[in-house]
């Protein structure tokens, strides 16, 4: 099992990149650059046993490559866990790309990624992700077939994440309040993009008490006057007398500093590694008795989606493998407590043990 953890400069002084690719056991590593149109990215291929790799481009305005570095190959390695746990034949793939999503955006510069997704001749397959739209796919589908979630096809996914992880924070609440009700419950979600609003409104649709707290200001005015949850500050969210946190928007808000604030029995959201470190926070969250639903497991509505358009699947035939998301959490945290071992843990292993079937039967990709 790989512990995660985030590389820093004396990493990559030290050491070049290829040993942080060893140690995070990726493949393959793709930088890319064009000035003409200002595109900087990376493309990071993590394991490609059961399929091609599969998984978003993220536009974030990273503090420096080895941010984006780091985010890329750890987004990457969730996408493989998260492939193989929800039964599909995907391997686990991201993009990121360095910029800013609201001034930096062109056709030229989407169409340019696209000749650089192209060049890797289908072992990697890309989608939106955050910061990116449907829109922007389909310029980089101008250079690429290799690319899912197109308007007119599956579309935007956060609808089916969002579907799976309600879905997924229903089964936490059978195990931890002995019902699956959410009616009552405080819950709060930080972050109201795509996911998370969508999100509030199956929360807010089953009478849940609904905190929000987001970056853009325009966003949580609108989602607080549709649905009626509660706004409440960036760093206030995490000392709410609650019943389940929800983290929807970027990854470790689960670290030392939060862990000793959070007044919370689950957290279940939709942002990829909430855990600022597996092993230590994994086993921090059981000790504290809170039940945390891995997000790689949780989250994978959106994927599920897309692999309906790959596979000519029907939404319907999405929508029921998305709710499925309740039995899989389900097993997770009851294998949690019975054994006494981290949830990412028996989840990391779960996946890990379907790759290592598959991969005695069938070549990499």
């Amino acid at each position: 099992m790989i512990e995660t953890r985030k590389l820093n400069a004396e990493d990559l002084k030290d050491n070049p990149v290829i040993a942080a690719m060893s140690e995070y056991d990726h493949e393959q590593i793709l930088f890319c650059n064009d000035n003409a149109t200002g595109l900087k990215a990376i493309i990071a291929m993590h394991n490609t046993t059961l399929g091609p790799a599969l998984g978003g481009t993220r536009m974030w305005m990273y503090k420096n490559e080895l941010e984006a570095l780091n985010d890329v190959m750890r987004l990457s390695r969730g996408m493989t866990y998260k492939n193989s746990i929800s039964g599909l034949n995907l391997g686990g793939g991201k993009a990121v790309i360095i910029g800013d999503s609201k001034t930096m955006k062109s056709e030229a510069l989407f169409r340019r990624f696209g000749k650089f997704v192209n060049s890797l001749a289908g072992k990697y397959i890309t989608a939106e992700d955050v910061g990116i739209s449907p829109t922007d796919m389909t310029w980089v589908n101008m250079e690429t077939d290799h690319v899912v979630g197109l308007p007119g096809k599956s579309g935007d996914p956060s609808p089916i994440t969002a579907l799976g992880t309600y879905m997924g924070m229903k089964a936490c609440a059978k195990k931890q309040f002995g019902s699956d009700s959410l009616a009552g419950k405080k819950v709060a979600v930080q972050g109201v993009g795509h996911v998370g609003e969508y999100l509030v409104k199956h929360l807010r649709d089953e009478n849940a008490d609904v905190y929000i707290s987001d970056i853009d200001q325009d966003a949580l005015k609108r989602v607080s006057d549709k649905y009626g949850a509660k706004v409440v500050g960036l760093d206030e969210i995490y000392d709410i007398d609650m019943d389940i946190y929800a983290p929807c928007a970027l990854g470790a808000t689960v670290n030392d500093n939060t862990l000793s604030r959070l007044k919370c029995s689950i957290i279940a959201g939709s942002a990829n590694n909430q855990l600022a470190n597996e092993v230590i926070h994994g086993q921090a969250v059981l000790d504290k008795g809170i039940i945390y639903a891995p997000d790689f497991a949780l989250n994978a509505g959106g994927v599920i989606n897309v692999y309906a358009e790959l596979t000519d699947n029907s939404a319907a035939w999405a929508l029921q493998k998305a709710e499925g998301i309740y039995d899989t959490i389900y097993e997770i945290i009851a294998r949690s407590a019975n054994e006494n071992i981290p949830a990412y843990a028996i989840a990391n292993k779960v996946a890990e043990e379907r790759i290592a079937a598959v991969g005695k039967v069938k070549l990499s990709y």
